[in-house]
């Protein structure tokens, strides 16, 4: 009986580290798929390339706000994701767009949402703020 819960565990185990692997397997390849499907527009651009050009562009920080104000990439505007709807129009639709968030997951959705609204060169930071070396700026006194 012992030795039957025994043959159970391991097999719930090796289960979880295939939902895991799954998981990770399709979350990679959203990404790959979505990247090269955006590629037109523009793309994924790695820290260095970011930083060189992006002085041509409106840096967006997709972060929160509360994230935003602990530190975000110098001359970066706060636009979270979950107000760019309202806040794209602020946006000038002739001058490249260059999103970044955390990780970079949320910058492909964005993406999405910034080409059906017609902006057409639109770049976001691969691997997000999280990977960043450059200049960043914080508020002096965040909330």
């Amino acid at each position: 009986m012992v030795h039957g819960a025994g043959v159970n565990f391991l097999t719930l185990i090796w289960i979880v580290i295939g939902l895991i692997l799954v998981i990770w397997a399709v979350s990679w390849f959203y990404r790959y798929f979505m990247a090269r499907r955006y590629k037109q527009y523009g793309g994924e651009l790695d820290a260095e390339q970011f930083e060189t050009t992006m002085r041509k562009a409106q840096v967006i920080d997709l972060r929160e706000s509360s994230e935003f104000d602990k530190g975000h990439i110098m001359g970066a505007r706060d636009m979270p994701y979950t107000q760019l709807k309202e806040k794209m129009s602020g946006l000038r639709k002739d001058q490249p767009v260059y999103l970044y968030d955390t990780t970079g997951a949320l910058s492909l959705r964005a993406a999405s949402r910034l080409r059906k609204a017609g902006y057409t060169q639109i770049y976001w930071l691969k691997n997000g703020f999280d990977d960043w070396s450059g200049k960043t700026k914080a508020k002096k006194y965040p909330d």
